[in-house]
């Protein structure tokens, strides 16, 4: 059996979008809100009475009980005033607006989590081969030690402490094994696949990009591109829809009615009448002081929103700029020196001219380095994660 082609980042970023649950169930949440749209925009149904008066049914003929009654139909209807109806949908259409805001900042959080995910894989992926490359390079060394030690050039003690070294490479890549395993695991539940773990993978670049915008730019991005934010200032609109509808809920609505009947000898007729409650004591105030406090309340929690989002950029930004600061030189400097190091010393000591601590130090510190390096790239894509997270958009791949 084949494994299936390695996903790429937008492959597993489209498939996410399309199968995660708790995505469908807020697309479904969106849907409701807009549905209440509807119900918000109906008219008021009319009313339709028919009554039937004057029956007869204990009276001297009971045998023609409808014989003198009375028939009367009436129909009326709630005229609603100072635009209700309107204001209701609008309200609602705010009401949906929001829900699909927190809908998008519902999936930027999870995309968080779905990067973070993938890039524990490719790290685990990377530290697996170097784990590999380590155990593989250590492995020509012991053919080189025992031949040495079958010339009599090494005793069997420093042969020995050579082979138990070997444990320390094994153990890394088993461990390094149950690692990327359990990362693709983790993503799988994200993607609510049930692929086996042994035919999944993914594909990226497992590297740092030296160059970030300005934090003044990721300030611009994160006001334009934040959706809690966005959310927020739908919010205050939302607020606003509402106070004018319960100013408009404080007026009179009138009730028209007609009605049709006969009265002999008066053969049919009909009548019109208004009825208009009125508002001496309930003008809805407790609602109109309400919704007000509610702009209020808004308004600061869009401005503790925007306070949030700065936060939150300042802090990633420094985060990868540190993550940077420590990069820089490993990649210009420590790993050529790590690996010129292991490469001379084990030269050194095939040949006799070096110390078997000496040897064995400078695997260590080679190991050491690498693992190190692999390390931070990894803090420095999951610290970029963040900071896409905190601006609301990839502003770095």
């Amino acid at each position: 059996m084949y494994a299936q082609s390695p996903m790429t980042w937008q492959q597993v970023r489209d498939r996410f979008d399309a199968v995660n649950p708790t995505l469908q169930a807020g697309r479904i949440g969106v849907d409701e809100s807009r549905a209440q749209e509807i119900t918000a925009y109906l008219r008021p149904n009319p009313d339709f009475t028919f009554t039937v008066d004057q029956i007869q049914a204990f009276t001297a003929n009971p045998y023609r009980p409808l014989g003198a009654a009375l028939p009367f139909y009436s129909a009326s209807y709630l005229h609603e005033r100072r635009h209700k109806r309107e204001l209701r949908l609008e309200s609602a259409q705010n009401a949906s607006a929001v829900a699909e805001a927190q809908l998008d900042d519902q999936k930027r959080t999870l995309l968080f989590n779905l990067r973070t995910a993938f890039v524990q894989i490719l790290q685990a992926k990377a530290v697996l081969t170097l784990a590999r490359q380590n155990l593989s390079y250590y492995d020509q060394l012991l053919k080189v030690s025992r031949d040495r030690k079958q010339a009599g050039d090494i005793s069997q003690v420093d042969l020995d402490r050579l082979e138990l070294q070997r444990v320390q490479y094994e153990s890394d890549v088993l461990t390094a094994s149950v690692n990327l395993r359990t990362a693709k695991i983790q993503l799988l539940a994200l993607l609510n696949d049930r692929t086996p773990v042994e035919k999944f993978d993914v594909a990226g670049e497992y590297d740092f990009n030296d160059q970030i915008p300005s934090r003044e730019e990721l300030h611009t991005a994160a006001l334009e591109n934040r959706p809690d934010l966005k959310a927020a200032a739908l919010a205050i609109e939302k607020a606003r829809s509402d106070h004018k509808l319960a100013v408009a809920n404080g007026s009179t609505d009138p009730t028209f009615s007609i009605d049709f009947a006969r009265n002999p000898p008066i053969p049919a007729y009909f009548g019109l009448s208004m009825t208009i409650p009125l508002r001496i004591f309930d003008r809805n105030q407790g609602e109109k002081a309400r919704t007000e406090l509610d702009i209020a309340r808004n308004e600061r929690l869009r401005t503790a929103t925007e306070t949030q989002v700065f936060s939150d950029v300042d802090s990633a930004y420094a985060t990868v700029n540190s993550n940077l600061s420590l990069l820089r030189p490993y990649k210009s400097q420590y790993l050529k020196q790590a690996e010129r190091i292991r490469e001379t010393i084990s030269f050194s000591y095939t040949h006799g001219g070096a110390s078997l601590l000496d040897f064995l130090q400078a695997q260590q510190d080679y190991r050491t380095t690498e693992l190190s390096y692999l390390n931070l790239i990894g803090s420095y894509l999951s610290a970029a994660s963040q900071l896409n997270m905190a601006v609301g958009r990839e502003v770095i791949q």
